[in-house]
C-alpha cells in the first residue's frame, strides 16, 4: 500500500516565502550587553538565524558585548530580537540596543560570524 505523505516546508522557506509576498526588507544593527560571551552566544545566535531566514552578521566586540546586523522582514526582525533578549540558553541579557540602518544598505545573502572587533 502507498501513503502519501505531506510535508510541511521547513521554517527557513516559509520565512523566505513571507518576506517575498512583500513585506518590506529591514535592517537592524543590534547590541546586546551583559554575560553574552564564553557562552555560545554567537553560536546559538547563528542557528536561530538560519532557521528563520535571517540574513547578516554576528561577531563579539572587545568590550564584551556582541553585535548583530540583522535583515529581513520587520515581522521576523522582531521576533529575533526578542529570542536575542529572553531565549538565548545561559546569557544574562542586561541591554538589547536596536538601531534601524537606513537604505541603501548592503544585501546580505547568509548569516555568518565575523571576526572580533
Amino acid at each position: 500500500m502507498v501513503r502519501d505523505e505531506v510535508r510541511r516546508p521547513c521554517r527557513r522557506v516559509q520565512a523566505m516565502d513571507r518576506q517575498a509576498t512583500g513585506e518590506p526588507l529591514e535592517t537592524r544593527l543590534v547590541r546586546i550587553t551583559g554575560r553574552v560571551q564564553g557562552i555560545g552566544y554567537r553560536l546559538a545566535c547563528i542557528h536561530q538565524a538560519r532557521a528563520q531566514g535571517i540574513t547578516g552578521w554576528v561577531r563579539n566586540r572587545m568590550d564584551g558585548s556582541v553585535e548583530a546586523m540583522l535583515q529581513s522582514s520587520p515581522s521576523l526582525l522582531t521576533v529575533m530580537c526578542d529570542w536575542l533578549r529572553d531565549e538565548v540558553p545561559a546569557a544574562i541579557v542586561d541591554e538589547l540596543d536596536v538601531t534601524l540602518v537606513g537604505a541603501p544598505f548592503h544585501r546580505f545573502d547568509r548569516f555568518e560570524q565575523l571576526p572580533t572587533l
